[in-house]
């Protein structure tokens, strides 16, 4: 290891908490999504915005302040650059697939967009775990 690999310990903390989220996410919360029936849909899926925001905003914070550190201080190693990657892959599809999509998501479901919401969730967690074996990787280097 470095002499200071703060930011590649903040980065394995961040993307390891990013991980477990996302497997709690993709694993326990989204399958349940299908088990509403279309006419809870509406509060179901408010009350579930309204309950994940303030952690998203957390995980997300931390993984982003993470990242950002690691770029800007090193150590800049395959591992480490491979986790930003990954980490970014993450956040955009978050930002640019599954939140748009949980804004269309109907008052009934909308089984299209739930479709949608749950292959954007498979590359969020493909690529949380993946980023948090990266940055584990780059903490060896």
């Amino acid at each position: 290891m470095l002499v200071d690999d703060s930011a590649a310990v903040a980065l394995v903390v961040a993307t390891s908490l990013h991980a477990g989220f996302q497997a709690v996410v993709t694993l326990l919360v989204y399958p349940a999504f299908g088990d509403v029936p279309p006419e809870r849909w509406g509060r179901f899926h408010d009350d579930h915005s309204r309950r994940i925001a303030g952690i998203v905003v957390v995980v997300y914070g931390l993984l982003l302040a993470a990242s950002a550190w690691i770029v800007a201080a090193g150590p800049r190693n395959p591992g480490t650059l491979a986790a930003v990657a990954l980490a970014a892959t993450a956040m955009l599809t978050t930002a640019l697939v599954a939140a748009p999509t949980h804004g269309r998501l109907t008052p009934d479901r909308g089984e299209r967009e739930l479709r949608r919401l749950l292959r954007a969730d498979y590359v969020r967690f493909a690529a949380a775990v993946l980023a948090a074996g990266a940055a584990i990787v780059g903490l060896g280097f």
